[in-house]
């Protein structure tokens, strides 16, 4: 049994210092201390690396990270959940899981973690990384024989090629269980698209332990589709980038002296917002875009840039797109949301 100095509470200081300094042998010997002192596999992972991991994000997020400093902590996690899985050496006799991250998704960390939680209750688990195209996993399941496949998606602006990975393994006859920030953090988003989504690791492993529940998927409700505004947003994205450049060039007379790095960084932004939006559209929820019209103020502002300038694109994105009724409402619902200094013209508008 653990005692308390040898909780992953109280060693998660010394963790995420390690992961601060990039110190790979220091953070795997914080685990082993951990293992060795009588600390669950399972709670390591969940209680120690996933936390810190969280708080590597959000040191990014506030802009006191690097995006170099990101990965290098990212790698460290990596390395310690090698050893905690290597040290637990667990023998699975239950059937076989496919782990994999969205085609897209980049942020394969978590999922990872799910994976050896699953592999520590007993399932045999393979675990295919990153940004998997599915039709490669699809070709993956028929070679293989696999009980079931366990998805995750950690930005909501992926959720529509989420679906159609889904209705592909289901196609193949093969349960899905979904998770990841990215199907909302109740998993609303899972649900509109009918899909089995679990909060957690340990969650997962209990819906894969139940495949009557694994199977009872309400079918998706996607209805508003047939209005073709998703479509056409996703059919205008290039375009719409190009008008939203030509905007803020006349707007900032200074965007002419943007460095190859910062004008990239902005046709960035501009197709994230599109790109979120619509996802919004492909579920019907506004909120959704919301949510990430704040988060992106508050990435933004980490880096200098006012939350005028994110307001003065969503009226010109919901000026162009004024023949879209539902994407115009989530671009001023996502406007109305900016602190009142973002919801004021620019000087240059007024």
């Amino acid at each position: 049994m653990a005692t308390t100095g040898t909780s992953p509470a109280a060693l998660y200081p010394r963790y995420l210092h390690c992961l601060a300094e990039a110190d790979e042998p220091a953070a795997v010997e914080v685990a082993r201390e951990l293992l060795d002192a009588g600390v669950p596999a399972d709670r390591v992972l969940l209680d120690l690396v996933a936390p810190a991991q969280a708080e590597v994000g959000e040191r990014w997020a506030r802009n006191e990270w690097s995006v170099a400093q990101e990965h290098a902590a990212t790698h460290v996690s990596e390395r310690v959940v090698a050893a905690i899985a290597a040290y637990a050496n667990p023998r699975g006799d239950r059937g076989r899981i496919v782990v994999a991250c969205m085609d897209g998704e980049w942020h394969a960390l978590p999922a990872r973690l799910v994976a050896e939680v699953l592999r520590l209750r007993g399932w045999q688990v393979t675990f295919l990384g990153a940004s998997v195209p599915a039709a490669h996993l699809v070709s993956y399941l028929h070679r293989h024989d696999a009980y079931a496949v366990a998805l995750a998606c950690a930005l909501p602006m992926r959720l529509p090629q989420a679906h159609r990975m889904i209705e592909a393994c289901q196609r193949s006859d093969v349960p899905v269980v979904v998770g990841g920030r990215g199907f909302g953090a109740d998993g609303r988003w899972a649900r509109r698209l009918g899909m089995t989504w679990a909060p957690d690791g340990p969650s997962a492993a209990d819906l894969l332990a139940d495949e009557r529940v694994l199977r009872a998927v309400a079918p998706a409700d996607l209805a508003h589709l047939a209005d073709d505004e998703y479509a056409g947003l996703v059919g205008r994205r290039g375009e719409l980038i190009d008008s939203a450049l030509a905007d803020l060039a006349r707007r900032m007379p200074g965007f002419g002296d943007y460095t190859p790095a910062q004008f990239d960084s902005t046709v960035s932004d501009l197709g994230y917002i599109l790109d979120f939006l619509a996802a919004a559209l492909y579920v019907d929820d506004g909120s959704l875009f919301t949510e990430f019209v704040e988060w992106l103020v508050t990435i933004l502002a980490s880096r200098g840039v006012p939350a005028a300038a994110v307001g003065a694109t969503l009226r010109h994105y919901a000026g162009v797109l004024h023949d879209f009724p539902r994407a115009a409402a989530f671009l001023r619902a996502g406007g109305a949301s900016l602190p009142a200094a973002g919801r004021r013209p620019l000087p240059s508008e007024a």
